[in-house]
């Protein structure tokens, strides 16, 4: 009778071993590839190497690591903030107040994700350039501050937000913007960070909307750089693996010390 119960733990754990290493082997071979010599990656060497320095090196030589890490780090932070602040507003309000037209609106909003970018990046470049907004981080940020899924995200977290404490803070004579700062922002904590972890990785990773806004070397981003080492006709894969080994730093950094407000603001959504 024992038999069944310890061959099914044995095959679970065999199973989550199995995806543990699938999941993490990448990185691995990543960072032990960033050093490395690209002939010794190119053949298939998968244990670190003594190259690292030389990569470095090499890497700083060809690219303004300092100039493009800030850039992205920058484009990134002002991003998300101008995000959660926008979109935090807007779920708020959707929730709290009343409003017979609500929903219908919320249902629009939802329609435009079926939208793709690329269906409006020609009218999208049009008006920056007119604006003068090419190379700024303005122009970066502006086309992603209000989504239609960080909205709904809000608003959906909001629904858990007891109401009877937003009726207090009325009557105790607390502004609106006031219930939101001090009253709600405190209590939806661990939203606001599984919103932010999401949102600064797609503002970190993203290279379609950058690709065509940062037109000189001085504003190039993270992955534009990457992009970029590609693009000679001998690829140093040293140098790649480097490159991109650094540019996963800052979202590994941010998801750590973030989990478990990040856990918590996913099932406080789903909720």
């Amino acid at each position: 009778m024992k038999t069944k119960p310890r061959l099914s733990i044995v095959i679970m754990y065999a199973f989550l071993v199995s995806a543990c290493f699938y999941s993490v082997f990448p990185f691995y071979w990543m960072v032990s590839a960033a050093t490395n010599k690209s002939s010794d990656i190119v053949k298939g060497h998968m244990f670190f190497g003594v190259y690292l320095w030389e990569n470095i090196k090499a890497l700083i030589t060809n690219v303004h690591l300092g100039r493009v890490f800030f850039n992205s780090l920058r484009n990134s932070a002002v991003g998300t903030l101008a995000a959660l602040l926008i979109c935090s507003l807007a779920g708020y309000a959707f929730q709290i107040f009343r409003d017979k037209h609500k929903d219908r609106l919320m249902s629009i909003l939802l329609l435009s994700m079926m939208v793709p970018l690329a269906t409006v990046m020609v009218p999208l470049f049009r008006m920056f350039s007119q604006l003068r907004l090419l190379d700024t981080t303005a122009g970066f940020v502006l086309p992603s501050i209000s989504t239609a899924f960080l909205i709904f995200f809000f608003r959906q977290s909001t629904v858990s937000f007891p109401l009877e404490i937003v009726q207090a803070a009325r009557v105790d004579g607390l502004s609106e913007l006031g219930i939101y700062a001090l009253v709600y922002f405190p209590i939806m904590a661990p939203t606001f960070a599984a919103a932010g972890i999401v949102t600064f990785m797609s503002q970190w990773n993203s290279y379609l909307w950058p690709l065509v806004i940062m037109q000189t070397q001085e504003s190039q981003t993270m992955p534009l750089m990457i992009a970029g080492l590609t693009q000679s006709y001998t690829v140093d894969y040293g140098i790649l693996m480097l490159a991109v080994s650094i540019c996963t730093v800052p979202t590994i950094v941010l998801f750590f010390t973030q989990q478990r407000r990040f856990v918590a603001g996913i099932l406080g959504s789903v909720k």
